[in-house]
């Protein structure tokens, strides 16, 4: 399947679609490209992507947070799935020390969206 082709925003239709379509189509891309399973969920649906974002607009209201948007085209393709959110915070970021000085060990802490009180959705 031409994915390129397949997430084309050129023809997106609805104000709420347009508006989370280009970072829908890259989440989806790199789902794919780590899943073939994914990708193959998507080839086989026989759905378009206009259709995955009326889904995800639907009910959005005046704005939607891209962990839904994410959660609900996901589940768009896999009816029933669950995503789950986590993200790595880099305590230290890329600031290098002085020239000759060695450079400080990278401090890193995990954290989880999906407390239900946070994303109840």
């Amino acid at each position: 399947m031409d994915f390129e082709k397949y997430f084309d925003k050129k023809s997106i239709k609805g104000r709420v679609q347009i508006a989370i379509a280009e970072e829908t189509a890259q989440a989806l891309r790199q789902f794919c490209e780590q899943e073939q399973e994914f990708a193959q969920a998507i080839e086989q649906s026989g759905k378009s992507f206009q259709d995955c974002l009326d889904a995800v607009a639907k009910n959005a209201g005046q704005s939607i947070s891209d962990f839904k948007v994410y959660s609900k085209a996901v589940e768009f393709y896999f009816p029933g799935a669950k995503v789950n959110f986590q993200m790595r915070i880099d305590l230290i970021g890329d600031h290098a020390g002085d020239p000759g000085e060695a450079d400080p060990k990278p401090k890193k802490i995990t954290v989880s969206f999906n407390a239900s009180r946070y994303l109840d959705f």
